[in-house]
């Protein structure tokens, strides 16, 4: 089964993307999607996170997401003890999925691909970006967050440039009309990929 790999930056529109390949018949596996439901459906994850981060961790049964995103923000080490507890489960649930998929290629929409170095799990990646105000726009619109809030993750990730440079194919997600042209195009081309292998 060939896996494309879908990513790009904060504000950049994977979601919207990832719906226009669904609607060609292609399945998308929304990473940071199962990742949340697996933070609270999890035993061993749950135990994992009380024990990295304390009993607040929790609120109920529910990931007590507003604190454990202060605790990780500033801090790139318990971010990486936090991934080190979830992206193993998120890998098996997505081999799961994968092994019931019977189309020719199915997609993995996941953020942080190239931040990973992960890129080698997969067949092909694209990168989805838009314009700066685009991707400001969706955010303030999505996240009742600021401006100063948005360039501070936006400085975390690898920049647009780095990610095109490493990608298969590029989405430029501006305008819904183009990019639905370009989601076809590229859908296009990695069957006509798939078909001479």
């Amino acid at each position: 089964m060939i896996v494309v790999g879908l990513t790009g930056g904060i504000g950049s529109g994977k979601t919207t993307v990832a719906k226009l390949f669904e609607s060609l018949g292609i399945p998308v596996y929304i990473a940071d999607v199962e990742a949340k439901h697996l933070m609270n459906t999890s035993k061993v994850i749950k135990r994992k996170l009380i024990k990295l981060f304390g009993e607040k961790a929790y609120m109920g049964n529910q990931l007590n997401r507003p604190f454990v995103a202060s605790k990780i923000f500033n801090d790139a080490s318990l971010l990486a003890q936090m991934n080190a507890i979830v992206h193993p489960k998120v890998a098996m649930d997505f081999n799961r999925w994968l092994k019931k998929q019977t189309s020719k290629y199915v997609i993995k929409e996941a953020a942080i691909i190239f931040e990973q170095q992960k890129q080698s799990e997969y067949d092909y990646v694209i990168t989805v970006t838009a314009s700066m105000e685009h991707k400001i726009a969706r955010l303030l619109k999505r996240d009742n967050t600021t401006e100063k809030k948005i360039m501070d993750v936006m400085k975390n990730q690898l920049s647009d440039e780095e990610k095109i440079k490493k990608s298969d194919f590029v989405i430029v997600n501006d305008q819904l009309e183009n990019t639905e042209k370009q989601v076809l195009k590229t859908h296009q081309k990695i069957l006509q990929n798939i078909a001479k292998l």
